[in-house]
């Protein structure tokens, strides 16, 4: 189950990459700013401005789901059951799914169309999420396909997963983009419905199995700024021999995707970082010998 595949992305490892963004993540991070990808299941994506008022949609509705004024007012997403009439019927493609089912073969013919770019920038394909070892064996199926053919591959992944999914993909994988994100368990639990215990027994089995691991730092003002976060994210990485870092300052830009799918956002009154909080971020982790990229397009 797949909710994109984005080409053209420089943010997701080395070169021009294409993205494939599984759907389905068992963390919850307040911040997440695609949140059609938590949820397993295919969901109905409503674009409330593309709406031109037709009323097709509630029209071929036979459960009664849609609420039109001038334009969707609202879907009642418990009534609703996903036959996608709804979106087969609007002409202003106001309504969409996100999530659609592709076999592991498919996803590889579709993402090797773009190998002449892999090969010219040193880019490859990067599977991200949600969560990619929530699918493990769709992973490991299409990651080998990729090797086969000589395409790079990154895997990004939050950490919270079995073992033996990580070491399963972890000898085909060239670079894992690993979050690291809040180092006290409390605020873990508080902040990503998870405790971070996993994540870090994680990343530590994985640091000793594999040595091409960049750390990536979601940057979130007043949840996992402050010193005595980033210094302990310092601490541990240094301590388990990896080099490099690259922090992520929060946007806004996924904020309207969560009207969009029925979800309500639980921050609505953060600012992104300035960059004086950026650099004091990237002054403190470099204290610990890392190299810090910082991103600008996450």
């Amino acid at each position: 189950m797949l909710f994109n595949i984005q080409r053209y992305s420089l943010h997701d490892g080395p070169g021009i990459r294409t993205t494939v963004f599984l759907k389905g993540c068992p963390l919850k991070c307040w911040w997440c700013h695609n949140p059609e990808g938590i949820s397993f299941k295919q969901e109905l994506i409503v674009h409330h401005k593309k709406c031109i008022g037709c009323g097709s949609c509630a029209q071929v509705c036979a459960y009664n789901a849609i609420s039109l004024g001038r334009s969707i007012n609202s879907v009642d997403r418990k009534r609703c059951v996903l036959c996608l009439k709804c979106a087969e019927e609007c002409p202003a493609a106001a309504i969409e799914p996100a999530g659609a089912r592709m076999t592991a073969e498919q996803v590889f013919h579709e993402a090797a169309k773009d190998k002449v770019f892999f090969d010219q920038s040193g880019g490859g394909v990067t599977i991200s999420g949600g969560e990619p070892l929530f699918q493990p064996e769709f992973l490991y199926t299409l990651i080998l396909n990729l090797k086969k053919a000589g395409i790079s591959v990154a895997v990004d992944t939050a950490g919270y997963a079995r073992w033996s999914d990580l070491a399963l993909v972890s000898p085909l994988t060239d670079l894992f983009l690993f979050d690291l994100k809040l180092m006290d368990g409390r605020l873990s639990r508080k902040y990503t419905g998870r405790s971070n215990k996993l994540v870090l027994e994680n990343l530590n089995k994985l640091a000793r199995a594999h040595g091409n691991i960049q750390i990536r730092i979601p940057l979130i003002p007043g949840i996992n700024d402050d010193q005595d976060n980033l210094e302990s994210i310092g601490r541990h990485v240094r301590d388990l021999g990896l080099k490099q870092a690259s922090i992520h300052p929060y946007h806004h830009t996924g904020v309207a995707k969560y009207e969009k799918i029925g979800c309500s956002y639980k921050l609505p009154q953060i600012e992104a970082p300035v960059p004086e909080a950026i650099n004091r971020a990237k002054d403190c982790l470099e204290q610990y010998g890392l190299t810090i990229i910082l991103s600008e397009g996450d």
